[in-house]
């Protein structure tokens, strides 16, 4: 490998996998796509033009393996593993800390319609900055905030709703 590719491998493989575990919720499988990822990266890398971070464009090839991982599996009819670990960043994240309260937020997650489902997610999990999060969508990082936002909130309002906060 090269030393430039293993240092991009250093530097992002932790935050990649995190958030491809909170996609997939299955450690052999995120640890898959992981590898395609950084392989599909580094066997394309002249084709990055800079137009965005490196931390988003890994997390744009991640997030298309994984959709092309799930489109084969709704095809064969093979079933997603629904075991999960949460990763906490910011305010509403630090409540993750108690266990119930991270299953509580991973199930009311899990409900949320696209795209603050995966908004939020790449902003918790691959901690993404809003202008990242805004060029994957092809959207202003302020949409993005505000769509984190309204995750956010309504996470909020389904906990204080199951008496869980």
């Amino acid at each position: 490998m090269d030393k430039s590719l293993e240092d991009i491998y250093k530097a992002y493989a932790k935050e990649l996998y995190r958030y491809i575990f909170n996609l997939c919720r299955n450690e052999t499988l995120a640890e898959d796509i992981l590898q395609d990822t950084m392989l599909n990266a580094f066997m394309s890398i002249d084709k990055f033009k800079g137009e965005c971070s490196l931390k988003t464009y890994l997390c744009r090839i991640a997030r298309n393996i994984w959709l092309n991982y799930v489109k084969r599996a709704e095809n064969k009819n093979i079933p997603i593993d629904d075991e999960m670990e949460f990763v906490s960043a910011d305010n509403v994240e630090e409540r993750l800390n108690n266990k119930m309260q991270s299953q509580a937020v991973h199930s009311i997650l899990h409900t949320l319609d696209e795209p603050y489902k995966e908004v939020f997610t790449l902003r918790v999990f691959a901690e993404l900055k809003f202008g990242e999060i805004g060029d994957l969508f092809g959207e202003s990082s302020n949409w993005a905030r505000v769509t984190f936002f309204r995750a956010k909130e309504k996470i909020i309002r389904q906990l204080e709703k199951e008496n869980e906060i």
